[in-house]
């Protein structure tokens, strides 16, 4: 059973600088040299699995391989009730290479309009996220997490990243009603998917878990 300890240097897989910012805020109490894959010039591998759980193995293996370090990855996304799960493990592709959320906001609207979404209740939606800690021998674990909530429009919030803006999560910290975009980082991560697949990842992969 492999675990991390304090000094010991992990990659995080991702070039998304704010996935790599909410993982720097998560790991900072656990004392680890955290660099980013872009950091260290890795490539971005594509992402070819069908599943979060998939492309998160894929994407965390690849950066231990090429670095010789632990790495740790994430593939999450944004799945709505009424497109069926859309836009799910394609939740960055909508926002195009230029990685425009506005444009990929503006998508999830026009979309769930075209179904009437927007008409009654509001839309129900989750953010699903899927950790993977892999390590230089190939060995890889995985961790999910999931939180549910409904959609707002127009977005709000200027927190966060990706389609916060424009998710309410269900029963939020102190009953707040406020969109993840406009809730303050640690509120956030008191709930999140993100942290949720977190604990488990920590009391899994942690050495001192205390």
């Amino acid at each position: 059973m492999h675990h991390l300890t304090k000094g010991m240097r992990l990659v995080v897989a991702s070039h998304n600088s704010g996935k790599v910012r909410e993982f720097g805020e998560m790991l900072q109490p656990f004392g680890l040299d955290v660099v980013s894959a872009s950091e260290l010039a890795l490539p971005e591998p594509e992402e070819t699995e069908t599943t979060f759980i998939g492309n998160a193995r894929l994407k965390a293996a690849a950066a231990a391989a090429a670095s010789g370090l632990p790495a740790l990855s994430d593939d999450s996304g944004l799945e709505i009730e009424i497109l069926g799960g859309a836009p799910g493990i394609y939740s960055a592709r909508w926002a195009g290479d230029d990685k425009n959320f506005q444009r990929a906001m503006q998508r999830v609207h026009d979309e769930v309009a075209a179904k009437g979404g927007w008409t009654n209740s509001a839309p129900v939606a989750n953010f699903t996220c899927a950790l993977c800690m892999a390590w230089p021998d190939g060995t890889c674990e995985v961790f999910e997490g999931k939180v549910f909530g409904k959609l707002v429009w127009p977005p709000s919030g200027d927190n966060g990243f990706g389609y916060d803006p424009i998710f309410l999560p269900d029963g939020g910290p102190d009953g707040s009603m406020e969109t993840f975009g406009e809730m303050e980082p640690g509120a956030k991560h008191a709930i999140s998917h993100r942290a949720k697949a977190f604990d488990l990842f920590r009391a899994r992969v942690m050495a001192d878990r205390s």
